[in-house]
C-alpha cells in the first residue's frame, strides 16, 4: 500500500508510504496500483522507499486494545462503565445489545450467540 499526492507546480507525483492523516489530492494505492502506476507525459514520478514488511501494531494501538478489553471486563461484571448512569449499558435503553463497552470512539461488541 502507498499514498499518491500530486505536486503541479512541479509535474510530479510522489508515491510514498501510507499517509497517517487524510489530506486533500492524497489516495491511497494498492501494491498492485502502486507498482504500475505512471504519470502524464511531461511529469516525473518519485518513488519513495515503502516498508515493504507487515504494519506492525505501534504502542498507542495495544494500549488503547487493553483498555478496551479491561473496561469490557468490568462492565461485563456487571459494573455500570464510568458516566453511565443506567445499568443497561452505554447510552441507556436505545443503545445497541450488542454494545458491551464504549471508550471514546472504540465500541467492544459481544459475539453473536449462535
Amino acid at each position: 500500500m502507498a499514498t499518491l499526492t500530486y505536486v503541479y507546480a512541479d509535474s510530479t507525483a510522489v508515491l510514498g508510504p501510507l499517509a497517517t492523516y487524510a489530506e486533500p489530492h492524497c489516495y491511497d494505492l494498492c501494491a498492485d496500483h502502486s507498482e504500475r502506476l505512471t504519470a502524464p507525459r511531461g511529469w516525473e514520478v518519485v518513488r519513495l522507499a515503502l516498508d515493504s514488511g507487515p504494519a506492525r501494531p505501534s504502542g498507542d494501538d495495544l494500549e488503547a486494545l487493553a483498555d478496551a478489553v479491561r473496561e469490557a471486563a468490568r462492565t461485563h461484571r456487571g459494573r455500570p462503565e464510568r458516566g453511565d448512569p443506567s445499568p443497561a449499558g452505554p447510552g441507556g435503553r436505545d443503545a445497541d445489545p450488542m454494545e458491551v463497552a464504549r471508550r471514546g470512539h472504540l465500541r467492544v461488541l459481544r459475539s453473536p450467540e449462535p
